[in-house]
């Protein structure tokens, strides 16, 4: 499994077969160049999608037309994209899992919100999820933009994942010292890697107090470089 952070929230990731290109965030990226946005969707073969805030969607269906690919999320949203917005797309919800010809993908809780604005107003995007990716002998769990919430502690025991990415910049979602909290107190991760962070002022700057909050737990904290590639 290859998992290359493309800055805040957005993932490419490669496995078993596969490259699934995770709530891509191109346009207005302050943290992804734009003479590397190529690399970044070259031979993305899926989209996964968590929420609609701009962050994570504002790219999704022209990324869905320009390559061809199919967008996989929350069943209502995917329902009236399949409907309105001529992309290819894979519905299901929270317990369910899907096979993506290699990776399995379970959607998940998430504890956020999912809204955009309209012409109209506000509307909502379905709900806010994560998933947990399995492939090439790993168990992901993608948190998604996310606070603290009880959910952990069946995902933790029911899937196992031995990777976490963990939103973590605070604010709008968990902060450092709250994804350690959750790291220890209901997985048992190999390695954690955060993300949402960094991006904009008002978030965190640093992974120093998730760094120092699993000191001694075994668990391995990798905090991503945008475009280097993570072998797990």
């Amino acid at each position: 499994m290859k998992i290359i952070w493309l800055g805040h929230g957005s993932f490419r990731i490669e496995v078993a077969g596969k490259t699934l290109l995770i709530d891509p965030w191109l346009s207005g990226n302050p943290a992804l160049p734009e003479d590397r946005h190529g690399d970044a969707i070259a031979g993305a073969t899926h989209i996964l999608l968590t929420h609609t805030h701009f962050d994570h969607v504002v790219d999704v269906l022209p990324l869905a037309r320009k390559l061809g690919i199919p967008v996989a999320g929350q069943y209502d949203l995917m329902s009236h994209w399949a409907e309105h917005e001529g992309v290819e797309t894979i519905g299901f919800n929270k317990g369910g899992t899907v096979d993506l010809g290699g990776p399995k993908v379970s959607m998940v809780p998430a504890s956020h919100s999912s809204t955009f604005p309209t012409a109209d107003g506000l509307r909502s995007g379905g709900s806010e999820v994560g998933y947990v990716i399995e492939g090439d002998g790993r168990t992901l769990y993608l948190s998604g933009d996310t606070g603290l919430m009880a959910d952990m502690d069946w995902i933790g025991d029911y899937h196992k994942p031995d990777i976490g990415i963990l939103s973590a910049g605070g604010h709008f979602t968990m902060d450092m010292k709250q994804a350690a909290y959750a790291a220890k107190r209901y997985f048992r991760f190999k390695a954690v890697i955060p993300c949402h962070y960094g991006t904009f002022p008002i978030l965190e700057q640093s992974a120093a107090d998730l760094i120092a909050g699993l000191e001694g737990t075994g668990t391995q904290v990798i905090e991503p470089q945008v475009m280097q590639p993570i072998e797990v």
